[in-house]
């Protein structure tokens, strides 16, 4: 396994892979919306990413219109399961792909959102039928399509990759969103969908409190999740990809924090 951390993609490209490099890690998840993906942007990050000795292991694709970070306007305003928002959502996944594949990143993920757990929901077959899409246009790109986990349980995402039925399918494994997400504990969910990770969120959190709100997201080692019992887990299941560190906040207590996460995962590692 290797050490990593997510990066935004900004005009400033060379500068983020800078950061990168101090911080001595040589690989990232990127994300970002279309009003960079052009040909100028897409030069200069390959242009750094070889000056850098920078490897890009997964592009995060977002989306457009709204995103509500909780249990009660999350539902109907995050990724691929409300109606009004999903061709303009796989629209975007699609242009992120065609970006990525221009960069030489084998990897998209994003969150497909709060997937009904029960397959006779009526919402339920559109999100299947929208996935079959993007995949099938991110294989032609020679890439693999990834869920972040978080709004849906381990289960119900398992049936979902279950029903593709598509071989370029994985999982970004967030330990701290099951959390925050209460959806599973993280080690449980290794049994349900371990077989699927390609890439791993190094985060920290805490349970809800509440049936409105998220668990609060933690510095890594400050929260709930086991990581020395899940990262034998993951050793045990075979996983040495990479590791990439999460943390949401900005500013300089988001450098010293990364800092702390990357000296906690060489331990564990």
């Amino acid at each position: 396994m290797t050490i990593g951390a997510i990066l935004p993609l900004r005009s400033n490209v060379e500068e983020i892979f800078r950061e990168l490099k101090a911080l001595g890690l040589s690989h990232c998840q990127i994300g970002g919306n279309n009003s960079f993906f052009t040909d100028e942007i897409a030069g200069r990050v390959k242009a750094a990413m070889e000056k850098e000795a920078v490897t890009i292991t997964t592009f995060f694709s977002g989306w457009p219109g709204p995103m509500v970070w909780d249990f009660i306007t999350g539902p109907i305003t995050i990724g691929l399961v409300p109606p009004e928002y999903r061709l303009a959502r796989v629209e975007e996944i699609v242009k992120t792909s065609d970006f990525a594949a221009k960069l030489g990143v084998n990897q998209i993920c994003t969150h497909v959102g709060f997937i009904p757990e029960s397959p006779s929901d009526p919402l339920y077959p559109g999100v299947v039928t929208a996935l079959k899409y993007v995949v099938a246009h991110c294989m032609q790109n020679g890439q693999k399509f990834l869920f972040e986990t978080g709004q849906e349980t381990p289960v119900t995402l398992r049936r979902v990759i279950e029903e593709l039925g598509m071989e370029d399918v994985g999982i970004n494994f967030d330990p701290a969103n099951l959390l925050m997400y209460g959806k599973a504990n993280p080690l449980d969910a290794l049994d349900i969908i371990g077989e699927f990770i390609l890439d791993i969120h190094a985060k920290d959190g805490e349970y809800p409190v509440s049936g409105r709100e998220l668990g609060v997201e933690k510095p890594l080692g400050q929260g709930r999740v086991n990581y020395p019992a899940l990262f034998k887990k993951l050793k045990e299941l075979g996983y040495d990809g990479p590791v990439t560190i999460e943390r949401e906040i900005s500013g300089e207590q988001q450098k010293k924090d990364i800092l702390m996460a990357i000296e906690l995962l060489k331990k564990l590692i």
